[in-house]
Formats: structure tokens, C-alpha cells, sequence
């Protein structure tokens, strides 16, 4: 099991920039200095930088890595090295409105299940039509990632482990929703979402669903977009996660 007895001061020097503070608070672990700063990345690795920091303050045995991808990829690579285990990918997607790429209604993960954001769905007018098209639009693009990822590689062991679900940020949360489900239908007991960026709402929500959340920059307030907390944001392709899952060493 997760424990959450680790000082806080007890961690690593080199994991996080000189005078930045992790305030643990309930199931969430966050850079208090970093809440509410945009801009602060440079990328996706940079962003992933931030994170071991915080999840080393779990002291966990049994370790593995699930990116999203095709974004959260790159995000992951980092914990993955400090950690010492292995990295590994939970195909989650996200299904997009018809006029605008950037914003969900609702997830399909890896083993078909699907979860509806039926407030959105209804606020902007979509119909059972448009529905089922973008849900089996979506489940065609996570069996391609699938197949592309992993191969005909089962899903890794996930008993008895502590399982860490690295996303790029954290909007609405729907997607990791999705993937959080999806994974405890596989069996997964001690779940950990870790992520650079999240609305300080979704974070306060999956806060009640899994063991910690561990985000480093926590943003409030109406408006809220990943790529605002990033310098240089830009879309990870499939064969990009592809190739940094191939170059990632086995453990």
C-alpha cells in the first residue's frame, strides 16, 4: 500500500528547483510556489522534471508507469527514470467536439469503456448522431493507438504494484476519469495520478478517486487551458510516443 508518512523536507535536492515547497494537503501533493503561474515549461520533459519530486515522497516498492498518450508520453519519461521502473502506456482519448479539436465531451479508454460528459453534451446543443459519431470515431482511434503501442503486448502485471497514470495536464479531468476506471476494472489497487498542470476543481474532484494526486502547478479560476502552463506547446504524434517508448530502457 501507498504510504504518505514521508517529511516533507526528506526530499531529494536535485528533484525540484532550490526553494520551491511541496505542501501535501489531504490526498494531493503539489509546488506551492508554482500554484497559479503559467508559462513555466518549456516542454513536455521539462514538465515531467517536476514530477518525481513529489512522487518519491510516497515511498513506493513496486512502481510502474502508465503514460497517456500520445502527450502524457514524454511527461512520464522522467518519473519513469527517477523511479527506476517501468514505463508503460494506458491508451486513453478523449472525444472531441466536431468544431474544436481542444475540447472533450467525454474519454474512451483501452478496454472500450467510455465515460459522457453529458453537462457539455447538452450545453452545446450535440445530438444522439453527433454523439455516436465522435464515440465511435474515438474508439477506432484507440484501437489504432493501441495496435500501434503496444504491439500485441498485454497489459504489464499490475498486482501488487503501485501504478502511477502520467497525463501532459489535467482540464476537465475526463480523460484520466476514464483511465482511472479502466484500470481498476483491470484490478489495479493503489492508483496515482501524476501530472505538471491541473484545474485546482479536477484536481480537488480525482483527489477522491485515487491514492494522490501529484500535480506540480495548480491553477484556478474560470478559464483553464494545459498549454497555458507551458513556453512551447504542440501536439505529440503517434509515431513520437512510439519512438520514446522504443529508446525508453527495459527494467
Amino acid at each position: 500500500m501507498v504510504q504518505f508518512g514521508i517529511p516533507l523536507g526528506s526530499m531529494s535536492g536535485n528533484s525540484l528547483l532550490m526553494g520551491e515547497v511541496i505542501m501535501k494537503c489531504e490526498h494531493i501533493l503539489e509546488i506551492e510556489e508554482l500554484r497559479d503561474r503559467t508559462g513555466l515549461f518549456a516542454d513536455r520533459y521539462e514538465a515531467g522534471q517536476m514530477l518525481p519530486g513529489l512522487v518519491q515522497q510516497l515511498s513506493l516498492q513496486h512502481p510502474l508507469v502508465l503514460a497517456i498518450p500520445a502527450g502524457g508520453v514524454p511527461v512520464a519519461v522522467p518519473v519513469a527514470e527517477a523511479l527506476g521502473c517501468q514505463l508503460d502506456v494506458a491508451v486513453v482519448s478523449k472525444i472531441t467536439l466536431p468544431w474544436n479539436t481542444e475540447a472533450g465531451y467525454g474519454a474512451v479508454a483501452f478496454d472500450g469503456s467510455y465515460l459522457l460528459n453529458e453537462a457539455m453534451i447538452s450545453a452545446v446543443g450535440l445530438d444522439e448522431v453527433d454523439v455516436a459519431w465522435g464515440l465511435e470515431k474515438t474508439r477506432s482511434k484507440v484501437v489504432r493507438r493501441v495496435a500501434a503501442l503496444r504491439k500485441g503486448r498485454p497489459m504489464p502485471d499490475m498486482t501488487a504494484r503501485e501504478v502511477i497514470v502520467v497525463d501532459d495536464g489535467l482540464a476537465s479531468g475526463f480523460t484520466m476519469y476514464a483511465a482511472v476506471a479502466a484500470l481498476r476494472r483491470a484490478g489495479v489497487g493503489d492508483l496515482i495520478v501524476a501530472v505538471p498542470t491541473g484545474h485546482d476543481n479536477s484536481v480537488q474532484s480525482m483527489a477522491e478517486k485515487v491514492a494522490m494526486v501529484c500535480c506540480a502547478n495548480i491553477r484556478s479560476g474560470h478559464s483553464f487551458a494545459v498549454a497555458s502552463a507551458y513556453q512551447h506547446w504542440n501536439d505529440v504524434n503517434e509515431a513520437e510516443a512510439e519512438q520514446i517508448l522504443l529508446e525508453f530502457p527495459e527494467t
